[in-house]
């Protein structure tokens, strides 16, 4: 059973809305569903929205609707979305939701930021990064066990609003995370090296495998399996993440050279 003080701290955490809900924001959902908070999530694609209500969650396709009910219960507003679809849901969150707390699950923090200032929602704004994540995607990957144990980076910029930062901390705290706080910059630095730059190599290994025709390919054993596992990620999403991530990437890329 449940101590009193730990039923109390559940009760008055704050809803968590979730905008986007492939395999980082589905499982977002599904993890805070389970640390007892109350959640709901968008996505554009019914066949999405149609599977998480499918599963027993709330999900709906009608932006507006979703962050109506956000700016009526103050929630937390995670976006999760790639990072070409930032800047129209950050539009929509300033039309319907604009004194919400707002956090992000997207791997570059840098491009977020600028956008989130240009869309002048920088006062309730923390950004963060859960470092997890495999190479599927979509609602039917996602898993509520994915952050466990995992880093969950918060940003710690200037002028960041210390309630707001507070929050999004309990939230991936709630997730079973590791908080780390990191400045924007700094964070897309590391992860151009650890993240970003490994996405480059395994493409290029996976590509240089397949050069070398049925032979190499029938040969190939564990190394080469592990080293071209996320080569199989949305190019899509990889993309987005590289080019978000551009200058420290180049620079990665160029000491690897």
């Amino acid at each position: 059973m449940c101590q009193p003080e730990l039923v109390s701290a559940i009760d008055s955490a704050p809803p968590v809305c979730v905008l986007g809900l492939g395999l980082i924001g589905g499982s977002l959902l599904r993890a805070a569903v389970r640390s007892g908070r109350r959640a709901w999530g968008y996505n554009r694609s019914s066949e999405s929205a149609d599977a998480a209500r499918a599963d027993g969650f709330d999900a709906d396709t009608d932006l507006v609707s979703v962050l109506q009910r956000a700016n009526e219960s103050g929630a937390i507003i995670v976006i999760a979305v790639p990072m070409p679809a930032v800047d129209a849901t950050l539009e929509a969150i300033a039309a319907h939701a604009p004194d919400n707390p707002i956090t992000d699950v997207v791997s570059v923090k840098g491009e977020v930021k600028a956008a989130v200032e240009r869309a002048g929602l920088s006062a309730k704004f923390v950004g963060g990064h859960p470092m997890a994540g495999t190479s599927a995607s979509g609602w039917a990957v996602g898993d509520a066990d994915l952050f466990v144990d995992a880093v969950w980076v918060v940003a710690t910029d200037n002028g960041v609003d210390a309630d707001v930062w507070s929050q999004v901390a309990d939230l991936a705290l709630d997730c079973g995370s590791v908080v780390v706080p990191a400045e924007s910059l700094e964070h897309d630095r590391a992860v151009a090296r650890i993240s970003h730059l490994p996405h480059l190599l395994a493409e290029t290994l996976a590509i240089t495998g397949a050069a070398g025709g049925e032979l190499a390919l029938g040969l190939a054993a564990g190394s080469f399996r592990d080293g071209t596992r996320v080569a199989g990620s949305a190019p899509g999403l990889v993309r987005a993440m590289c080019e978000g991530n551009r200058d420290a990437l180049l620079v990665a890329l160029d000491e690897a050279l």
